[in-house]
């Protein structure tokens, strides 16, 4: 009985001698001062006042050329688009958009004013899917927010064509 106390107590000891406190003098520690380095000549001159050039405090908006292409594009896709339903819609999809290719999963399960949707390994605005909707012709993916940021028109029996809201070309197939 005697030796497991003498054990219990030993082991108390060995463990308290590893709490033991070391002061540590911080000035050893300081690094050595910064030596000052020379500064560039400061220069000055007036603004412009606000609004002095476009008529704006932003600067203009770059030319839309390539949007008013898609727009036209859109356009004649819309026209010439077939007839779709959303449960031709459900299942997997092979989406290519702007060169790169991912996966789209759409379902019937309610979310919001559309059903639940959603993307795989796809980049940009796809990436923020959540929802999906048949709106006449075409089909709206939105982002969890509900905004629109792709429209797609169905251009043959298992293919969809369109683009992001950003004016990427987008496609889904199975």
């Amino acid at each position: 009985m005697r030796f497991r106390y003498a054990v219990t107590a030993a082991a108390i000891g060995l463990s308290l001698a590893g709490c033991q406190r070391t002061a540590y003098n911080n000035d050893s520690y300081s690094a050595p001062p910064l030596q000052a380095q020379p500064v560039p000549s400061v220069q000055s001159s007036q603004l412009p006042p606000a609004g002095a050039g476009n008529g704006s405090q932003f600067p203009a908006a770059p030319a839309s050329a390539p949007n008013a292409a898609n727009a036209q594009q859109q356009q004649a896709m819309a026209a010439s688009a077939m007839d779709v339903t959303k449960e031709a819609m459900v299942g997997s999809w092979k989406v290519s958009n702007g060169g790169s290719n991912c996966d789209m999963f759409l379902t019937l399960t309610n979310l919001g004013s559309g059903s639940r949707g959603g993307t795989r390994g796809c980049a940009g605005e796809l990436t923020a899917m959540g929802s999906w909707e048949v709106s006449g012709k075409q089909v709206l993916l939105k982002n969890r927010d509900g905004s629109t940021i792709g429209t797609v028109y169905k251009t043959a029996d298992s293919r969809f064509d369109g683009s992001t809201a950003s004016g990427q070309p987008l496609s889904l197939s199975r």
